[in-house]
């Protein structure tokens, strides 16, 4: 390894992936032991080990390193502990050899891309996962990684303190099918305001959302960290709800998914990586400072490694729930979902929540 002190993944490094699948989507590979400038091994003697690797010990996987490919979206904090999997040799323990493939397009390509095989597994957003997998796709659900994220902003000379107030407001969003409008339509609908007729909501390209709101086009917007967390530090917005109030501050927004065929495979493999990544985010809640390293050379350039400290110990990474939990979890969702008509009225959502999820640690 080079210099320890070097802790980036530098953007140099990624390989065009595009031309290896169907999907033509991937804007990136790279591979877990390629990549120079990596920080030393984590002393794993010192490791804070999650909740999963108390439920028993599995048999490690021997032989050459198991080389799988994980999407990512590298640009989302919420996936910080992806990176940090690499530099500090989480997927490593596990003798495992994880190439990322930064994935850019839409979650049903994502999922897709999961299911065929041409990525093994990959992180997103629950509130974004769950209608394409009431579809069909041949993915499961293994873990929880963080809450936290998602954010509705307002001017903080507007008057909108609550959203309650978004009643007969035009909110910026930059994506109609985006996890925080759906969250943020689900505590309207919650708090009796219709939010289809009740407000009135525009899509922008990201970029712009907080534009279109100085610029008087909109009242308030919703989107998620990095960027929504920087738009709040000059002080001319100010938060009006997140997905850490109520019921929602201890529920994981964040999903590991794995290749259902890799876990009726490969059960061990699948566990493996799951593992790796839940040590990852045990990592983070305990070392915010080492994590913001990893994931500064992806974050935007308005966001500072300090901003990154901060979401980092904001998002409760400490929370990466399997099990009974974490299913208690996806039927909430997917409850939620039936009052914005995202999810079918007919699911049954306790029988979809043990559909869509994998205990790869019962092997």
């Amino acid at each position: 390894m080079r210099d320890q002190n070097d802790h980036g993944l530098s953007r140099r490094k990624l390989l065009l992936g595009a031309a290896a699948t169907s999907v033509a989507l991937p804007s990136g590979l790279f591979g877990a032991q390629a990549l120079p400038g990596r920080p030393a091994p984590y002393d794993f003697a010192d490791a804070p080990i999650c909740r999963a690797s108390a439920e028993g010990a599995a048999p490690v996987l021997t032989g050459a390193p198991r080389k799988l490919k994980f999407s990512w979206n590298a640009n989302a904090v919420c996936s910080v502990q992806v990176p940090v999997a690499i530099d500090y040799g989480f997927f490593q323990k596990q003798n495992l050899d994880v190439e990322l493939v930064n994935f850019s397009g839409s979650t049903d390509q994502l999922l897709e891309a999961i299911a065929t095989g041409k990525s093994d597994g990959g992180v997103g957003m629950a509130l974004r996962w769950l209608k394409p997998l009431e579809q069909g796709f041949d993915v499961k659900i293994v873990a929880g990684t963080h809450g936290g994220c998602l954010r509705a902003l307002a001017p903080a000379k507007s008057g909108i303190k609550t959203l309650a107030d978004l009643k007969g407001k035009i909110v910026a969003t930059a994506d109609l099918t985006s996890p925080d409008k759906n969250f943020f339509s689900i505590q309207l609908a919650k708090a009796g305001i219709d939010p289809v007729k009740d407000v009135e909501w525009r899509q922008y390209p990201g970029n712009l959302v907080r534009l279109a709101v100085e610029k008087g086009e909109v009242h308030a917007l919703t989107g998620s960290d990095p960027l929504t967390y920087a738009w709040l530090k000059d002080g001319e917005f100010t938060e009006v709800a997140s997905n850490l109030n109520g019921i929602y501050a201890n529920v994981s927004c964040c999903v590991v998914g794995a290749r259902a065929s890799l876990i009726r495979d490969e059960p061990l493999v699948a566990r493996a990586l799951t593992q790796g990544l839940l040590d990852a985010a045990q990592f983070c809640s305990k070392n915010p400072e080492k994590a913001a390293k990893s994931f500064l050379p992806f974050a935007p350039k308005t966001v500072t490694e300090e901003d990154l400290v901060e979401l980092i110990r904001y998002h409760t990474h400490d929370h990466h729930p399997t099990g009974d939990r974490l299913k208690s979890e996806l039927k909430l969702y997917a409850d939620d979902l039936k009052i914005v008509s995202v999810i079918k009225q007919s699911t049954d959502t306790t029988k979809f929540a043990d559909k869509i999820y994998a205990d790869v640690f019962r092997v």
